[in-house]
């Protein structure tokens, strides 16, 4: 057995990333650890110009399940939740379950990951509800940073299966790699439209810690409302 992110890039690509990157993404019920991260972002943005008045609304109704940020703010304090459990279809899942302390309070990304066989990729959803599950192709660069590019995004709700249309869809990169000289661990995410550019996004950094699942267990709260069977 092994992680769910090892099984997606399979082995040899796995071994190209950087130490702290394999153990980080080791995290799952084969390792027995669930990692937690605490760092600043330096910065929380939103698209500029004419994309601001219409992602408002979309950031707004996310806010309401865990989805996206609808605030932006630097120097904003986050903590990142990685922990392994087994859903109630018995598939591996681990959260990212991030929470930023922004002005007027705290807010919550929510997504857990499950491996998809058929599609030969990780499965990300999103949100306390599970609604919105993106593909996630993962790849080592050069350098062992950890790249991350969505798929394709689908909506699904009881019978409902949808993909997402690209119009109102957004193309994610997520860069992750380790800096030696800090010893902190730093994050780049990006969210693009087609047809608009640039949405939303978040970079910065953090130190993570490692701990024992049967110690800690899944912590109340961090497992969505609902979860979805179809992967």
């Amino acid at each position: 057995m092994t992680s769910i992110f090892r099984a997606a890039m399979g082995d040899a690509a796995f071994e190209r990333l950087h130490p702290e990157l394999r153990r980080r993404f080791s995290v799952g019920l084969a390792s027995g650890e669930l990692c937690v991260g605490r760092g600043v972002m330096d910065r929380i943005w939103h698209g500029k110009g004419l994309t601001r008045p219409l992602l408002k609304p979309f950031l707004a109704l996310g806010a309401t399940r865990n989805i996206l940020l609808p605030r932006t703010g630097r120097d904003v304090p986050f903590v990142i939740e990685n922990t392994p459990y087994l859903d109630s279809y018995g598939r591996e899942t681990v959260t990212f379950v991030r929470t930023f302390a922004l002005p007027g309070g705290p807010r919550r990304f929510d997504a857990t990951m499950v491996l998809s066989p058929a599609r030969g990729c990780v499965l990300d959803y999103l949100g306390t509800h599970q609604h919105l599950a993106s593909e996630l192709r993962m790849t080592a660069e050069p350098d062992g940073s950890l790249l991350v590019r969505s798929g394709e995004h689908r909506f699904r709700e009881g019978p409902v299966d949808l993909r997402v249309p690209e119009l109102i869809g957004g193309d994610a990169e997520v860069r992750e790699s380790f800096d030696e000289r800090t010893g902190r661990f730093r994050i780049r995410v990006r969210v693009v439209n087609r047809y608009v550019g640039p949405l939303f996004g978040y970079e910065g950094s953090f130190t993570a810690a490692y701990a024992p699942v049967r110690e800690r267990g899944v912590r109340r709260g961090l497992r969505p409302v609902r979860e979805e069977v179809r992967a």
